[in-house]
């Protein structure tokens, strides 16, 4: 322990010796030098010369200077370094004026400063966290010419210069005046909300809200959105939920925010209900591409169901849901048959409004047998795609019907007739305007295997219905 003690005494000793030798180098030892020699130059007997050479007078003198010295450069009256820059980029821009009265356009929300000084200064400087640039429009009024205005650091620190990137803006002040509009809500995030879950109903608390602004950004507003974000957690089942606080936004024409708008509105909240709607609908089965000559579909299996009886089901909102009738799938038999079946691993496609299908991927079997043909004729034909304010009527008659040569395997074709067919034929008139025209006749039937054929065309004339 007293070997400890020993070597902490020694050590301070040492430090101490350092800090008196420097001093005596650098400063005492050069101002008693400067004093002796104005000493040397007095008259001997002198009251000067007699004060200098008392013993401890050049130690005071010494110090005196030293003090001096060290006040000259903390007040940075003396410079021993030269200025050194900070750089401060996106100060925000706060702007003093008559917020209820006034509309101000062209302030920046964020500008750069550059602060220079010396190195010391600006050590303390860049600690401040609140750093601010004000723009005083207390003031100015209404005019719609723009004012030149100069932008000025807030809570400036001593010796440090700050230099403002722009220093100067150009502002254009306009009287604030208000108006009623109609607030509607959007829908946020639905993609996160259980598949299986629907936006039933949406209540707003309010139908309208006050907004202010200058008169041209009031004009340009189009229409005032609740934001609803249906990515909350709680959503995640059927019911009825509540929201507050709900998010106001304003946009133009083209859809744009508008941000230079106050939307004066109070805790407008939205009750939100869920609800799970699903259906049942049929996959069908379409073949696309030729099978080898003398073969046929004889069966189609989804899932190891008859391909007739498979139903998947879907979910979605009930508007939509009402349109689905069923869900094609396609699949390509382009030189198939020779090898008895096919198998195919099929995604299912989601219609317009379909949310999520119980069966996503399916298995579909095509089985092949040997073909046979059978000839079905149609008497009736239908006219699609009319367009409005047109009529469409056969020119030529169809006499007994159209003949349709039907291939697949004997035991489906066998007791095969017009009735109990399911084909039907049509003729599809897009893009036709007033005049006759001689068009091709297709057929489709309701059972995929079975393949169609037919080669008719049939003269129609297109008059305006009036």
């Amino acid at each position: 322990m007293m070997k400890n003690k020993s070597g902490i005494v020694k050590a301070f000793s040492n430090i101490g010796k350092s800090i008196y030798n420097a001093l005596d180098k650098i400063v005492i030892t050069p101002i008693s030098t400067i004093i002796y020699k104005i000493g040397s130059k007095l008259d001997k007997g002198s009251k000067l010369e007699k004060l200098l050479n008392r013993p401890n007078i050049l130690l005071y003198i010494s110090l005196v200077f030293a003090v001096l010295l060290f006040w000259l450069v903390d007040s940075q009256s003396v410079s021993l370094v030269n200025n050194d820059a900070d750089f401060y980029t996106n100060v925000p821009v706060k702007v003093q004026y008559n917020s209820s009265a006034y509309v101000i356009e062209g302030i920046p929300e964020t500008v750069d400063v550059t602060a220079i000084g010396p190195h010391g200064s600006l050590y303390l400087a860049r600690q401040l966290r609140d750093r601010e640039v004000v723009v005083d429009l207390t003031d100015y009024q209404a005019s719609d010419k723009p004012v030149r205005v100069k932008l000025i650091y807030k809570k400036p620190f001593n010796n440090v210069e700050y230099k403002i990137d722009p220093a100067y803006v150009s502002v254009i002040i306009k009287e604030k005046v208000s108006d009623n509009k109609i607030v509607t809500y959007d829908l946020l995030n639905q993609d996160t909300l259980d598949p299986k879950l629907s936006v039933k109903s949406v209540k707003l608390s309010k139908s309208d809200v006050i907004v202010r602004g200058s008169k041209e950004t009031i004009a340009s507003i189009a229409s005032i959105k609740a934001l609803i974000d249906l990515s909350n957690e709680e959503f995640n089942k059927a019911g009825t939920y509540t929201m507050d606080n709900l998010n106001l936004v304003a946009y133009d024409s083209l859809g744009r925010i508008i941000d230079n708008v106050e939307i004066v509105a109070t805790n407008i909240s939205a009750t939100v209900e869920l609800d799970s709607y699903s259906k049942r609908v049929p996959v069908r089965i379409q073949t696309t591409g030729n099978l080898v000559s003398g073969k046929a579909i004889s069966s189609i299996t989804i899932n190891g169901t008859n391909a007739m009886d498979f139903e998947t089901t879907i979910y979605g909102d009930e508007e939509s849901l009402e349109k689905v009738e069923e869900i094609t799938v396609t699949i390509d038999v382009e030189k198939q048959g020779n090898n008895g079946s096919k198998t195919s691993k099929v995604t299912l496609a989601k219609p317009a409004g379909v949310r999520s299908i119980s069966d996503e991927t399916v298995s579909v079997v095509l089985n092949f047998g040997d073909a046979k043909q059978k000839t079905i004729k149609i008497k009736n034909i239908q006219r699609r795609n009319v367009p409005n304010g047109l009529t469409a009527n056969l020119i030529s008659q169809l006499g007994d019907g159209i003949e349709v040569q039907v291939i697949g395997v004997e035991s489906l074709i066998a007791d095969l007739d017009e009735e109990s067919s399911g084909i039907i034929a049509y003729v599809d008139l897009t893009g036709k305007t007033v005049g006759t025209y001689t068009v091709d006749v297709y057929v489709e039937g309701s059972d995929s295997r079975f393949q169609y054929i037919v080669t008719k065309k049939v003269d129609i004339i297109i008059s305006n219905t009036n």
